[in-house]
């Protein structure tokens, strides 16, 4: 599929590439499965993003945004099948019904693809603002910003917008922790936006003060946020291989229980990083300071997702393999965990207060825009996936 080398970067495959958050493929040696893998959902509707949990564990979807979904936030249904708007079906979406953009964006989501749910059942969601470009009339009031929805109450908790000296034109803000214990939330920034061209060459991490609401940009330009020049690649020696061109910066990211350590890589990557929050929150470093704090943690292939357990064994997903990996915090070393034919291009990964880590195949390889033939091979059932994990992690993480 070489002919994916040569696609100009038109809006709309700027909109391709900001869909592609969080996903990814490299070559790795395949494992025997450590976990038992089950299918838990089937889907009507819309290839899954992004998961979290309700307090009692209930499954929190995102819809990935590749796809335009009608429906960006939804709890799934007791049938597995079905899904209902959450928090509500006007929050769905920052236009009207007539197309017109609404007044208050404040009380709408744009485009969603990092949510996590904190220990105090908070729902944030991460909104982008990416579904219309600048230069396609997205209105300046429009802007990133995190939206906590208390699930407990059912009523927004507040709205909290990315500072502008934090976020760029070219700003594509994916994912996300929350450290309780220092009461900020640090955003992965891949840059991969308007004016990017595709490559992620301005990414970092955002660190937004939740006592003050101010954001900090940190670690732009630093090795550890940028991508390599390698194309993401799917399906390796496979007929169903392809490739695309698209260079994605910082995008997983995950801190350990103990708000301790902060983990993080770009998609286009082959290391994982980490650094202290004791660093990340110390002011007074400079950015040269600051870049001589990050540690060089594994080798990793090319990855999306990324989640921890209380035992700091990383998992990641492996999207260009249909697989789910894990980087043993004993070893460091980087093996296939569960994998499955039908997984095709998993997204988030994350733990949930039953006991199991929850992942859902996007299927981007199979849609019309990455075909040969321009004909989608993307269908329902769009699939979640659950499995064990080698220890108990963060609900909602």
């Amino acid at each position: 599929m070489d002919r994916f080398s040569h696609l100009k970067y038109t809006l709309a495959s700027l909109s391709l590439s900001a869909a592609l958050a969080a996903c990814g493929g490299s070559q790795s040696p395949t494992q025997a499965p450590e976990s038992t893998l089950e299918v838990y959902a089937k889907l009507d509707s819309s290839a899954v993003g992004g998961i979290t949990q309700m307090p009692d564990g209930q499954v929190i979807i995102g819809f990935h945004p590749f796809y335009a979904p009608k429906v960006q936030v939804a709890l799934l249904n007791p049938d597995r099948r079905s899904t209902t708007p959450y928090p509500s079906l006007e929050w769905q979406s920052c236009k009207n019904a007539d197309g017109t953009w609404k007044s208050d964006f404040d009380y709408c989501l744009d485009w969603v693809l990092g949510l996590h749910t904190d220990q105090n059942g908070v729902l944030w969601m991460l909104d982008s603002a990416r579904s219309t470009d600048k230069a396609a009339g997205r209105p300046a009031g429009l802007t990133p910003k995190l939206v906590a929805w208390s699930t407990k109450l059912n009523k927004l908790d507040r709205v909290i917008p990315i500072t502008p000296d934090a976020t760029l034109t070219e700003s594509q803000h994916n994912d996300f922790v929350v450290d309780p214990k220092n009461n900020v939330i640090v955003i992965a920034d891949e840059a991969i936006g308007e004016g990017s061209g595709g490559v992620g060459a301005k990414a970092a991490l955002v660190v937004v003060d939740l006592a003050t609401g101010q954001s900090r940009r940190l670690l732009q330009g630093h090795p550890s946020v940028m991508p390599l020049n390698e194309p993401i690649r799917w399906d390796v020696g496979q007929p169903t291989a392809g490739a695309f061109n698209l260079y994605v910066g910082v995008d997983g990211i995950a801190l350990d229980t103990n708000s301790e350590w902060l983990y993080f890589a770009p998609l286009n990557a082959t290391t994982m990083y980490r650094i202290r929050m004791s660093d990340i929150l110390d002011t007074s470093l400079t950015p040269e300071q600051l870049g001589a704090k990050v540690e060089t943690y594994a080798d990793k292939p090319f990855n999306g997702g990324l989640s921890i357990d209380q035992n700091n064994n990383l998992y990641l997903t492996e999207v260009g393999e249909r697989a789910v990996g894990i980087i043993p915090s004993d070893t460091r070393q980087y093996r296939r965990l569960v994998s499955d034919p039908a997984m095709v291009w998993p997204d988030g990964a994350t733990y949930n207060s039953d006991g199991f880590m929850y992942t859902g195949a996007a299927q981007l390889p199979l849609a019309s825009a990455l075909q040969p033939d321009g004909v989608a091979k993307n269908e329902p059932p769009y699939l979640i996936y659950r499995f064990k994990p080698l220890a108990p992690g963060t609900p909602g993480f």
